[in-house]
């Protein structure tokens, strides 16, 4: 599936078989009743959906601002919702073992998860600049029985190790799935994390017409690769009186001062130099370090469905520090850069996407401040 000029394929021949494999299974998994009904009790009954929308009185007096609260969700994160899905659909193709990129440890942390879950073999890439700046998840995932293999050129983060983990899959393409984490890669990724997160646009469309009466003037939230502001999007896209707004890190702002070229697989906003080279990507926040963003994004875009904005490590930190003292919820540093955003927004009634838990970035906040 393409997304205007965006999405498509750019892999290598030996992938070509896999991804049409995951794309045949991706349709029979969606034609299955007992695909969904199996999804949805896991998601109930493990993960703990639906999460609650919370009303931030004292973070934004002047405002209705509510929080839907992933943060709450089992591992503490968004990914989970994605990792899930996949890891279903990965037994129903016959993989035994599970190959993954993270950044913030979020998404290796949900992939550990479920391969303890299910009993799946399970390797997870992560840079080693990550590692230091995410120790507390690295420690998780190898409690949680996953090898974690650290990735030490460039810039040592997400770009990184999805490419090593792209390469471990190219190796052993016959066994194992690649569990992406966010709306990014080679068709079908982008629309399989994007259908897989969208539970979280539907819950949270039914819960604030449920308690308003009328839905948003505007749904925000922070935007790296993409997969939870797609996810939220999703509940609001046909609404044009919704608008809907990504923050991205300042130091990584692929929609905002990108241009169009392939990453990892896919045709989006990069970026990158006149000549395709990539460039270097920097946030505070390890989520959110990363020099592309789903096509889905890129498209709307430039469709002007949706708007993008930024903010930088320092409000980002102020966020984060904000929310913690007038709410009493520690914020992960990626929903943080929506919340330094999302007070200035010229609405009264806003969803803010908080798409994970603080405690991972506790030693960096620290040593910021």
């Amino acid at each position: 599936m393409s997304f205007g000029d965006y999405g498509g394929r750019y892999v290598p021949e030996t992938l070509i078989p896999a991804l049409d494999e995951l794309e045949r299974g991706w349709r029979d998994a969606l034609a299955d009743d007992s695909f969904r009904a199996e999804l949805h009790n896991l998601l109930t009954t493990y993960a703990g959906r639906p999460t609650p929308l919370t009303l931030a009185e004292r973070f934004a007096p002047s405002k209705r601002l509510y929080l839907k609260r992933e943060d709450l969700l089992h591992t503490g994160a968004h990914k989970l919702n994605t990792a899930l899905g996949q890891a279903v659909l990965a037994r129903r193709l016959g993989k035994r073992r599970i190959v993954a990129e993270t950044g913030a440890g979020q998404h290796g942390v949900a992939t550990a998860t479920v391969c303890a879950r299910f009993g799946f073999e399970c390797v997870v890439y992560m840079g080693e600049e990550d590692m230091r700046r995410q120790r507390p998840n690295v420690e998780r995932m190898g409690l949680l029985g996953a090898e974690v293999r650290g990735v030490d050129f460039g810039t040592r983060t997400l770009k990184e190790a999805t490419s090593e983990a792209i390469r471990d899959w190219i190796t052993n393409v016959e066994t194992t799935h690649y569990l992406i984490g966010s709306c990014v890669g080679p068709a079908p990724y982008p629309e399989i994390v994007a259908e897989l997160q969208s539970v979280i646009g539907r819950e949270a469309r039914e819960q604030i017409l449920a308690v308003e009466q009328r839905l948003p003037e505007a749904v925000i939230a922070c935007v790296g690769g993409g997969s939870n502001a797609i996810g939220l999007f999703h509940g609001f896209l046909e609404d044009e009186d919704v608008r809907l707004v990504g923050v991205e890190a300042a130091g990584a702002a692929s929609l905002g001062s990108g241009r169009a070229a392939v990453l990892h697989g896919a045709r989006s906003s990069v970026l990158a130099d006149e000549d395709g080279q990539i460039a270097d990507a920097h946030s505070i926040s390890a989520g959110l370090d990363y020099p592309g963003v789903g096509p889905e994004h890129a498209f709307l875009r430039d469709s002007g469905r949706a708007e993008y904005q930024v903010a930088t490590d320092e409000e980002a930190l102020a966020g984060f520090q904000d929310l913690a003292r007038s709410e009493g919820i520690l914020p992960a540093l990626e929903p943080a850069h929506a919340l330094a955003r999302a007070r200035e927004l010229d609405a009264e009634l806003i969803l803010v996407g908080l798409s994970g838990r603080g405690d991972k970035d506790l030693a960096e906040v620290l040593e910021r401040l």
